[in-house]
């Protein structure tokens, strides 16, 4: 049971869940300025994007690929890769339970059967050991998730992908800046995509997404399906069935400078989670995450509850903390097949325990580049004094 040893009670103050997950500063107001007024002056427009070349080899060079493909969401860059590995009805990919339901989604979309494996307990990324179990002759593709920031298991991954042939393709919306045994991510497996959606560490406009690649061949066939099809040279060729998936200019812009400062953002993180685990590690009630050092991407924060245990729903739990303490939390995330859209899948999930565990007790806290040591202070004691309320 939580021991309520506190050194002093802090005043009441509002910790909200915020929407915004990195630093939005005014070198980026300013080149989305810089951009859009040039854009529109009497000789501008909004097309072709010298911006765009300049933003995808910046990330390519910070993520450690030899490619980027800059598009407008993560979850179009998974499309992508699906379209480009074509997977279609009779395939299967395996993909965790415990993620945004976009990765499971696109391969669905595309017509393939979705099959769950099961996540490690302690980083809750896809197990390789589980995967490999569920590896049949239709399997066409494996999406791991590095999920929170923590790198999923590439190297278990890569030995299951030459041992089988079977390309992995990483969901890495939450890791920009994520490095696996001191390496970036980006060029892990077949391909990385990536997220730069509002709440992420760094964001382009609100919206925004990229494939990296050390696959040369691979990372062209995706930038020519994101533009239609289009191959840009001495002659202009369509060679396959594309869609608009591109990124705008102001976007672009605006990736260059949110590029600069993704270092700072996941180091003000880092900080701020050591500070929250330090402060919640004698809390019995509460599962820390692990690995948070200079690899980790720091984007969730996600503490596991066992609410049964408690006596307490989550729901009830995350109630009483936002009206008596007025901390915000979010959930990352319900399982995927508990969704209504997902319901048709027929999916066993009866060997996944870790997966159902997790989706039931996960709760992310409210960290980001701007919480302070007395906010981080602030939630540990509601966490305490809340878990205490329903221990009593």
């Amino acid at each position: 049971m939580t021991q309520k040893i506190m050194t002093k009670t802090l005043e009441k103050r509002n910790v909200p869940y915020l929407a915004l997950g990195g630093l939005w500063e005014d070198d980026d107001v300013q080149a989305a300025h810089k951009v859009s007024a040039a854009a529109t002056g009497p000789d501008g427009n909004f097309f072709p994007l010298p911006e765009e070349p300049d933003f995808q080899k910046a990330l390519a060079t910070h993520e450690g690929a030899a490619h980027a493909v800059a598009v407008n969401s993560c979850g179009t860059a998974l499309d992508l890769c699906m379209i480009a590995l074509d997977i279609q009805k009779g395939d299967e990919v395996i993909v965790p339970g415990l993620t945004f339901v976009c990765t499971a989604g696109t391969a669905a979309a595309r017509g393939a059967k979705i099959i769950f494996a099961d996540v490690d307990p302690q980083t809750l990324c896809l197990d390789p050991k589980a995967v490999e179990a569920k590896i049949t002759p239709r399997t066409k593709a494996i999406i791991p998730v590095h999920f929170g920031g923590h790198a999923a298991d590439v190297e278990g991954f890569d030995a299951i992908s030459r041992k089988h042939n079977i390309p992995v393709i990483y969901d890495a919306a939450h890791a920009v800046g994520t490095k696996f045994q001191g390496r970036p991510i980006g060029g892990a497996g077949l391909a990385n995509c990536y997220s730069f959606q509002s709440n992420k560490n760094m964001t382009t406009l609100g919206e925004g997404g990229a494939v990296t690649s050390d696959d040369a061949e691979f990372a062209e066939k995706v930038r020519g399906l994101k533009t239609f099809g289009y191959v840009y040279g001495a002659k202009l060729r369509v060679t396959q069935i594309g869609f608009n998936y591109r990124m705008t200019k102001p976007q672009a812009a605006t990736g260059i400078t949110q590029l600069a400062k993704i270092d700072r953002v996941i180091a003000a993180r880092l900080k701020a989670f050591r500070l929250m685990a330090e402060n919640l590690k004698d809390v019995e009630e509460i599962t820390l995450p692990v690995g948070l050092d200079e690899n980790h991407g720091c984007h969730l924060f996600v503490i596991r509850v066992n609410f049964e245990k408690l006596g307490a729903s989550r729901a009830e739990f995350v109630k009483k903390l936002k009206e008596e303490w007025q901390v915000g939390t979010a959930l990352h995330y319900p399982a995927v097949w508990d969704w209504e859209a997902f319901e048709h899948l027929d999916s066993d999930t009866s060997d996944t325990p870790v997966t159902h565990e997790a989706c039931e007790q996960v709760l992310s806290l409210p960290l980001f580049p701007t919480t302070t040591p007395d906010d981080v202070e602030y939630i540990g004691q509601a966490l305490r004094e809340t878990l205490a309320s329903f221990s009593q």
